[in-house]
């Protein structure tokens, strides 16, 4: 990931040409992406790693037979999917047992990576 500012190119818009916000819901060790979060983004994606980088996090989509990271399952039949994450978001004040919290998130091209805004400076 390049350093610097975070840029964000995918941006949709809904029918009255507003930006459209996409979330996560991060609580009890778990990133908890809802369908159309996985359909904008993460479109054919079945692991990710996080990692945070300047005091953001990002969820790295990562592809290929040997790309590691941890496993993005399917959730339920609406295609909401979940990333099991525990040590991470331990730190961060959100590991097994902690209330959740919704986060928005942006795609950020530089990165090639969704930020999770908001969570690199949560509930510790």
């Amino acid at each position: 990931m390049a350093g610097g500012a975070a840029t964000s190119i995918r941006q949709p818009l809904n029918t009255q040409g507003l930006a459209l916000t996409y979330t996560v819901f991060v609580g009890d060790g778990r990133v908890v992406l809802p369908c159309a979060t996985c359909e904008q983004y993460l479109a054919g994606v079945s692991s990710a790693a996080l990692i945070e980088r300047d005091g953001q996090v990002f969820l790295v989509p990562l592809s290929g037979p040997s790309a590691g990271g941890m496993l993005l399952k399917r959730r339920n039949a609406l295609g909401d999917h979940v990333l099991l994450a525990t040590d991470f978001l331990d730190d961060r004040g959100l590991g097994r047992f902690s209330t959740g919290l919704n986060f928005p998130v942006r795609w950020v091209e530089d990165a090639g990576a969704l930020l999770i805004e908001g969570l690199g400076s949560a509930v510790a």
